[in-house]
């Protein structure tokens, strides 16, 4: 593991810190505990992350740690690049909670892994991508707004014909409503661009061998 000031990659707030101190204080060997700071996913547009406390001997291989304040900090290596330059605040609305502010954006690669990265590349600026995206927004969207859903077109691959939706907002954790939603971007993109030989669904990180509908 690397020891550096971890305030280079992750920086909290005084307020910040104290609630840290007071919640390491009521561990069980606290003397022997760090604050791990982690990277596990993406969440909208962001990144997702995990704040515990954990042994500081148990740090990976690669790990950043150091002190902050008297904090020890670890961050391991995979999540160092993708915090550099966070910090870490209390805020308190909503019953008051650690909030960790951070500069970094995901990759689209690493928002959509169910797309090919030279399939993203291409953007949606396309003719067929084109009159996907005004389906979506002018038929699609405004249909199943009342249910809080929505579906984007994340990619469109011109030459093999192929469109990659993710579906967002309250619909999404219900299996019927998806079921419901799936059925109804196949027909409305189907009845628009017959050209289409694959409606793939990389909602939710899938990978995208869950088609709403491909041609056999």
């Amino acid at each position: 593991m690397t020891s550096v000031e971890t305030t280079d990659i992750i920086s909290m707030t005084d307020e910040a810190r104290n609630v840290v101190i007071d919640a390491l204080n009521s561990e069980d060997n606290s003397d022997a505990l760090a604050l791990y700071v982690e990277v596990t996913g993406t969440r909208g547009s962001g990144y997702s992350y995990d704040l515990y406390f954990s042994d500081r001997a148990d740090a990976p291989e690669g790990s950043v740690v150091g002190s902050d304040g008297g904090v020890t900090v670890v961050v391991p290596r995979s999540s160092v690049d993708r915090l550099r330059g966070s910090r870490l605040e209390f805020a308190s609305e909503g019953g008051g909670g650690l909030v960790l502010v951070n500069p970094n954006i995901p990759t689209p690669e690493e928002v959509n892994p169910g797309v090919p990265a030279e399939i993203l590349a291409l953007g949606i600026d396309g003719p067929l991508a084109t009159l996907a995206v005004a389906v979506l927004d002018e038929t699609v969207n405004p249909s199943i707004a009342s249910h809080g859903g929505r579906a984007d077109l994340v990619a469109l691959d011109e030459a093999e014909r192929i469109a990659y939706v993710k579906l967002s907002g309250g619909c999404q954790g219900c299996a019927m409503s998806r079921m419901t939603l799936s059925q109804g971007i196949e027909t409305s993109l189907r009845e628009a661009i017959p050209e289409l030989t694959n409606v793939i669904d990389v909602t939710d990180h899938a990978s995208g061998v869950n088609p709403f509908y491909a041609n056999e």
